[in-house]
């Protein structure tokens, strides 16, 4: 049975042609790999023989650098670490993780059972053995690998993707148009699949909000950026933030 391109998940399936035994095989491997899933807030429990640690924590760098900073005394002496930063860069934190030769980015897109892609970048002391690794355990888990050369800030996909998020906020920020005018514009005249705002949403508006007051104009809200982040944080502050939440820049059940 050949399944629609767009059910169609990458990071599962080998082939879209799959036959419906080997979908219930497959949904089985799910439901075991759901079971297995130990949620704790014990740095101890969570490191305890981890050969990997990937983290995911918003574009906040006091935040990671406390968490690093904790998970360090807690690690064997095994464990490579990840992030999964969208725009900050390994170096940064890389001497707060007490193994810097065994730190670098692996970021994930959204949606990643169908977008499978795992850019891979190290900085100036990732080692090598580190580095390939962390390109195997990729394509272990059916990803993509993309092999960055040197550090990037948004590895490949945000370098490309924040600016655009940024134009769209911009127009909305500025009272040029409305969010669902200008996705509507992007989608029509270039057959994307969705626009910004919906993009917007799915990443999370915090995440969002985080890279933009990053930026030292947004602290003056005459600016653009200031306005951008006076907008996204009044919607953040009625629990708007996105697809996770229900609502964002539109409504999801």
């Amino acid at each position: 049975m050949k399944t629609s391109p767009a059910a169609y998940c990458r990071g599962l399936a080998p082939s879209p042609d799959v036959t419906p035994e080997k979908i219930d095989e497959l949904e089985a491997q799910l439901e075991k790999a759901y079971d297995s899933l130990v949620l704790t807030t014990s740095y101890a429990e969570a490191a305890a023989d981890a050969d990997l640690v990937i983290e995911a924590i918003a574009e906040d760098p006091k935040q990671k650098i406390a968490f690093y900073t904790e998970l360090a005394k807690h690690l064997p002496v095994q464990t490579i670490i990840c992030t999964n930063s969208s725009t900050m860069l390994p170096s940064t934190f890389a001497s707060y993780t007490g193994r810097p030769e065994k730190y670098l980015g692996l970021h994930f897109a959204n949606e990643i059972w169908k977008n499978n892609t795992a850019e891979v970048m190290g900085h100036a002391g990732t080692s090598r053995e580190a580095y390939d690794e962390v390109v195997e355990f990729a394509s272990a888990i059916r990803m993509i690998p993309l092999c960055l050369h040197k550090e990037q800030p948004g590895y490949i996909l945000n370098s490309m993707l924040v600016p655009f998020l940024n134009a769209a906020e911009m127009l909305y920020a500025t009272g040029v148009a409305d969010p669902e005018t200008i996705d509507k514009t992007w989608m029509l005249a270039t057959g994307a699949p969705a626009g910004p705002f919906r993009i917007l949403d799915i990443v999370g508006l915090a995440t969002a909000y985080n890279i933009v007051v990053m930026s030292p104009d947004a602290k003056d809200p005459e600016t653009v950026p200031g306005k951008i982040a006076a907008v996204l944080k009044e919607k953040i502050d009625r629990g708007e933030t996105g697809v996770n939440a229900g609502k964002g820049f539109y409504t999801y059940r």
